[in-house]
């Protein structure tokens, strides 16, 4: 008889965990279960926490000081815990996200990423690819910082990195009312895949994969010999080959699987209202338009 497939948390899509809810994670560890509020009918469900129930828990953050600090990985792995990381490294743009560390502090955090739980266990996210206007009126982008970011991470043996253009979601658009000088915008699908191609040749040189999230019409636009393929941020299939055991490997449902997600079933246990970010990124989906 096989034996049922565990879960995989997520911490998570909907803040940053590492950065600013590690005592509460860990508190809920100790207890054996957390208590998620759906935030879209805020039922209340309850998820276990032990690695009876659990197969991996992915930690999504863009400032992993504290978490390398205060040594709780080596204690959720200590406790039986598997481990996979989704660390999101963008060009230093402290007009879109004025509360992330320095560039170079958050590549030294890379380096400590994969000296303590292997390269293979990370994924690299450059998310998103923004293009905005100032005052002056010239359209700008938030791309250049890769070429370094790209070098720190073939140093380290990191293999994928994944990006996707900004989504203009209602949120952000009303945060931007109070910023009559400032605007996104949307370039048209021949940029994105030229930008893409672009990229795909910077990062191979590195033997880096690049794949895209969420992005279909970029996808099927790019070039037939191309290497960038559709990305997995929980890669349910990499976490069996990394850690063995059993787990489902369906396609999650919840995402946006018809504009390009790849990401397997996972449970998210992180909440909008109760945890806000504190980043304070322009172009955040998850924090209220106020902040």
């Amino acid at each position: 008889m096989n034996p049922l497939p565990k879960i995989v948390i997520s911490a998570s899509r909907r803040t940053d965990i590492p950065a600013f809810y590690m005592p509460w994670f860990m508190q809920r560890i100790k207890c054996g279960v957390f208590e998620v509020v759906n935030p879209f009918n805020r039922q209340v469900k309850k998820v276990p926490a032990t690695p009876t129930d659990v197969h991996t828990i992915v930690f999504w953050s863009k400032n992993f000081g504290l978490f390398l600090k205060k040594g709780y990985g080596q204690n959720l792995q200590k406790a039986g815990f598997n481990l996979f990381f989704n660390f999101t490294i963008n060009s230093y743009a402290p007009l879109l996200e004025p509360h992330v560390p320095p560039l170079n502090v958050r590549l030294e955090q890379l380096e400590q990423l994969c000296d303590c739980f292997g390269s293979r266990a990370i994924n690299w996210r450059f998310d998103p690819i923004c293009f905005f206007s100032t005052r002056k009126g010239l359209v700008e982008d938030n791309l250049n910082d890769l070429n370094r970011i790209a070098d720190k991470a073939a140093e380290c043996e990191i293999r994928r990195c994944i990006t996707s253009f900004m989504d203009p979601y209602p949120k952000i658009k009303h945060r931007l009312t109070s910023m009559p000088n400032f605007s996104f915008s949307n370039p048209p699908i021949e940029t994105k895949k030229g930008i893409i191609v672009k990229m795909e040749q910077t990062l191979i040189a590195g033997n880096i994969n690049l794949k895209l999230c969420c992005e279909k019409e970029v996808l099927d636009a790019l070039p037939a010999t191309t290497t960038v393929t559709e990305s997995s941020c929980i890669p349910n299939d990499l976490l069996g080959e990394l850690f063995g055991g059993t787990l489902s490997l369906k396609k999650d449902t919840g995402q946006r699987v018809q504009k390009g997600c790849g990401c397997k079933v996972s449970v998210d246990i992180g909440s909008y209202h109760h945890q806000p970010c504190f980043h304070n990124c322009l172009f955040c989906y998850a924090n209220p338009a106020s902040r």
